[in-house]
């Protein structure tokens, strides 16, 4: 029997959940909602771009603003996505799971070109979240996924973009676990999405358990 979660928390929980198109991060996180909601927590769930004014002017702008100025842009959203949102949840005691995070913002932009290191100096005041979940996959299957549903944006239309965008969250993994953040990677290639999310609450029931006191 899984331990259940205690909800009486004076502050919340932040996990973020990110990884390639394809990989199933909204399933995921769905799934991950319900099984937290069933051991008794309570969950917000958000995701970026945000749906505020920036967020959903970062959406509108994708297909036509590239570069720098679109990396700005979704850090912008980021920034008032934690302080109008995720942080109120968090004080109320909620675990907020976010469907993209600073993860992706190491990624996308790299697509146009921008140095990882920008990106990394623009987001790096962000909220830390308690468990960064990155979703991997082989990049074989995120392609003939994504050929099934079709491309979400411009960057899913670059040739080759599964095994690129792989290859970037694969760097950026490996910088925020050097900065120490919680990393947990989830390999999605052939396990059922509630598997996936399984995997995650296991990691964050041993988050939430009390720490034991030594004698």
């Amino acid at each position: 029997m899984t331990p259940r979660l205690s909800s009486e928390r004076r502050h919340g929980l932040f996990v973020s959940v990110d990884g390639p198109g394809g990989a199933g991060k909204t399933t995921i996180v769905r799934h991950l909602a319900q099984m937290l909601v069933a051991d008794g927590e309570h969950v917000h769930v958000t995701a970026e771009p945000s749906t505020s004014g920036i967020g959903q002017l970062a959406s509108d702008l994708t297909p036509t603003v590239t570069g720098h100025a679109l990396a700005c842009l979704y850090a912008a959203d980021r920034y008032h996505h934690v302080e109008t949102e995720i942080k109120p949840h968090l004080k109320s005691g909620q675990i907020v799971i976010s469907d993209r995070y600073l993860a992706s913002g190491l990624v996308v932009q790299r697509f146009d070109g921008v140095d990882p290191v920008f990106l990394w100096q623009l987001n790096e005041e962000v909220e830390r979240p308690d468990l960064t979940v990155i979703l991997e996959a082989d990049p074989h299957v995120i392609a003939e996924r994504l050929l099934e549903r079709g491309p979400h944006n411009r960057f899913q239309l670059a040739p080759d973009s599964s095994h690129a965008e792989v290859s970037y969250y694969r760097d950026a993994t490996n910088a925020l676990a050097d900065a120490g953040f919680e990393v947990l990677r989830v390999d999605c290639s052939s396990r059922p999405p509630e598997q996936s999310a399984a995997a995650i609450r296991d990691r964050l029931t041993v988050l939430l358990a009390p720490s034991e006191v030594c004698a």
